[in-house]
C-alpha cells in the first residue's frame, strides 16, 4: 500500500486528477492544491467566481429535544433562540480555554442542527461530542462520509449558483439570503443545504449535497459558468484568499494552546451565557488580560515570513509568525503573528528568517477588507 492509497478521497478526486490538478495529502485526504496556478486561481475568485471541493470538512447532525441547550453548553458563541436557517460561527474549547476547533453551527429545525468542523479535527470533535452527549434527549449522526461540499465564491457566485437546474425554483431565495443564513431543498440524491457562507472574503455560497450528486453539480457549475470565467480552485489559493482578509486557520492562528481571546475571535464568545466548557478560564483571561495577541505584520524588508518564524521587538523574542505569504492582491509580503501583549505598535520589529532579521511593522487589521457585509471575522479590532 502506498501513502496515497491510505488517503481518503472525495467524489471529485478522479475529476481533479483527470483535469491536471496537483494533488497533495491534506488532513487525511488526497486534495487538489492547485490547477492553473495560485495567482490565477486567487484572481479568479477575487474578480469572477471559483469552485472549491471542500468535501473533506466534517458534518455532524445533532437532533433531539435537548440538542439546543446541550450544544450551547459546548460552544463559546450563543445559539439558544436563533432562528431556523441561521448559521453561527463559534469555537469549541477545552476547560482551560484552548480551542479544540472553530466551526459553523447551522440551525435546520426546531430540534435539528448541523455542526461543520475542520477536516483535521473531525475525529476529535466527533469524539468530543460523543463523550459529552447526555444519556437521552440528543442524537448524533456523523454524515461526513456521505456528504459532499462545494464552495462557490466570488463576485459572480450568486449568478452562477442560481443557474443550477435543481435550484431553479429557489433563485429568489438564493438572491435574498443574508450572510450566514441557509435553506434546505430536495436534490436528485437526497437533501441539499445551501448557505451564504465561505472562507474567502468574497460573496459566496456553500452547497452540501449527497456524494452521488457531487460530480454532476460540479460539472454543471463549470458549464453554466463558462461565460463568467469560472475556474476550479485549489487549497493553495484558498489559503491566500483567507489570509488576506485575516480569517483564522486552525493549526495556525487557532489551536489547543491558543484561546479565542488571544486569536482575536472574542466576538464569537458569550461570557454572559450561564455556562459552556472553558467559560471559567476565559473569564479569568478576559479579566486579567491576554498574555499574547494576534497582530498583522507588513514586511518592510526583503523576504517572506513563513509560519513559525520568530518575531523580534527591540532584539527581544516576542512571539512567532502564524501565517505568512506574499499577498497576490496587495502585492506585498505580509504575516499574521502571535506576539506578547506588551509589544508596542510602534516597536522596532523584525522577523527572523533563517537567522537574518527582516524588518516589519504592525499594520491595521485586516490586510484586505472582506466584501461580505456583516462578516465579523473581518471586522474585529486588534487587542
Amino acid at each position: 500500500m502506498t501513502a496515497s492509497d491510505a488517503l481518503k478521497t472525495t467524489p471529485l478526486t478522479a475529476w481533479h486528477r483527470a483535469h491536471g490538478a496537483k494533488m497533495v495529502p491534506f488532513a487525511g485526504f488526497e486534495m487538489p492544491v492547485q490547477y492553473e496556478g495560485v495567482l490565477a486561481e486567487h484572481a479568479a475568485v477575487r474578480e469572477r467566481v471559483g469552485l472549491f471541493d471542500i468535501t473533506h470538512m466534517g458534518e455532524i447532525f445533532v437532533t433531539g429535544p435537548d440538542a439546543e441547550a446541550w450544544l450551547d453548553g459546548l460552544i463559546t458563541n450563543r445559539i439558544t433562540g436563533v432562528e431556523v436557517g441561521k448559521v453561527t460561527y463559534t469555537a469549541m474549547c477545552r476547560a482551560d480555554g484552548g480551542v479544540l476547533d472553530d466551526m459553523l453551527v447551522y440551525r435546520l429545525g426546531a430540534e435539528r442542527w448541523l455542526v461543520v468542523c475542520n477536516a483535521a479535527n473531525h475525529a476529535k470533535i466527533a469524539a468530543w461530542l460523543a463523550d459529552h452527549r447526555p444519556a437521552a434527549g440528543v442524537a448524533l449522526d456523523d454524515a461526513s462520509d456521505r456528504t459532499a461540499l462545494i464552495a462557490v465564491q466570488g463576485p459572480d457566485s450568486r449568478d452562477l449558483v442560481g443557474r443550477l437546474a435543481h435550484l431553479a425554483a429557489h433563485v429568489d431565495t438564493i438572491g435574498g439570503l443574508d450572510f450566514y443564513t441557509c435553506f434546505t431543498c430536495d436534490g436528485p440524491g437526497g437533501e441539499w443545504l445551501v448557505s451564504r457562507t465561505g472562507y474567502t472574503g468574497e460573496h459566496g455560497y456553500e452547497i452540501y449535497l449527497p456524494h452521488a450528486d457531487a460530480v454532476a453539480v460540479w460539472e454543471e457549475l463549470l458549464a453554466q459558468g463558462a461565460d463568467l470565467g469560472v475556474a476550479p480552485i485549489g487549497l493553495a489559493a484558498r489559503d491566500t484568499l483567507r489570509f488576506e482578509v485575516g480569517y483564522c486557520l486552525y493549526g495556525h492562528e487557532l489551536g489547543e494552546d491558543i484561546t479565542p481571546l488571544e486569536a482575536g475571535i472574542g466576538w464569537a464568545m458569550r461570557l454572559k451565557k450561564p455556562a459552556f466548557v472553558g467559560k471559567e478560564a476565559l473569564e479569568v483571561q478576559k479579566r486579567t488580560g491576554v498574555p499574547r495577541k494576534l497582530v498583522c505584520l507588513e514586511i518592510t524588508g526583503r523576504g517572506i515570513a513563513r509560519q513559525d518564524a520568530r518575531v523580534l521587538c527591540d532584539g527581544r523574542d516576542v512571539g512567532y509568525v502564524t501565517s505568512g505569504t506574499h499577498s497576490p492582491t496587495l502585492k506585498q509580503a505580509l504575516a499574521l503573528a502571535l506576539v506578547a501583549s506588551d509589544v508596542p505598535a510602534d516597536g522596532d520589529l523584525a522577523v527572523d528568517v533563517r537567522g537574518k532579521p527582516i524588518a516589519c511593522r504592525i499594520t491595521t487589521f485586516p490586510f484586505l477588507s472582506a466584501r461580505t457585509k456583516g462578516d465579523p471575522r473581518a471586522e474585529r479590532s486588534l487587542p
